[in-house]
């Protein structure tokens, strides 16, 4: 049985979602839910996710949702396709673990913030807050300082190998990157190589592919 993501390709949670999958070069369907009329937020949606949050994962008899932990199943149960995403080695993966929860809990918050108010509101008509958005940019700088003395050791976040914490960045530096804001990622030489590495993973780019042609 196929590997369902139910989800908008649009969205920065399916999207990381999409580009796991894509990673380790696994057959799925998108089962489509539409945002606009409330799908997530119904059933047969809310019987996968209560929450009424996308995306959600059905692998067999296994339904997930949550992004970074459906993330952590796939690389974990198809650990033999393609490149690993996590780490065997216990110290190697307590390193990676830390940076998977530096990226949801400390960069996460202000870029997803810039991301609805430079990318998402503007699509949806709503005006830009830029008193928000002077908020939140000095707020992922302190992060991406942080960032940049990581990269300047480490090719990777979670070390020498691409692994989900970088990953997981993928949505929001896309995003962000496409905005005035951009200048907060190249600005740090070490942050804009990273940047610029992982955007380039064919992985990536068919996901992106997907939400051009959705």
């Amino acid at each position: 049985m196929a590997i369902k993501v139910h989800g908008s390709v649009t969205t920065t949670a399916t999207m990381r979602v999409l580009a796991c999958l894509n990673e380790k070069g696994l057959d799925y369907e998108i089962v489509p839910i539409d945002l606009s009329t409330g799908d997530h937020k119904r059933e047969p949606f809310l019987n996968l996710n209560p929450f009424g949050q996308v995306p959600a994962l059905e692998d067999g008899d296994l339904s997930l949702f949550e992004s970074r932990a459906i993330n952590r199943y796939i690389a974990y149960a198809y650990a033999g396709q393609r490149i690993p995403l996590m780490c065997e080695n216990p110290k190697k993966t307590a390193i990676v673990s830390v940076w998977m929860e530096v990226e949801a809990q400390k960069y996460d918050p202000p870029a997803i913030k810039l991301t609805w108010e430079l990318v998402i509101n503007p699509t949806l008509g709503i005006p830009t807050d830029d008193a928000a958005v002077e908020e939140y940019v000095p707020q992922l700088a302190k992060v991406l300082d942080i960032y940049e003395a990581r990269l300047a050791q480490s090719k990777f976040l979670g070390g020498d190998t691409f692994t989900l914490p970088d990953l997981h960045h993928l949505p929001t530096i896309y995003y962000l990157m496409g905005t005035k804001i951009k200048t907060v990622f190249t600005s740090r030489p070490h942050v804009s190589a990273w940047c610029a590495d992982i955007l380039a993973r064919p992985a990536w780019q068919k996901t992106i592919e997907m939400k051009n042609y959705k």
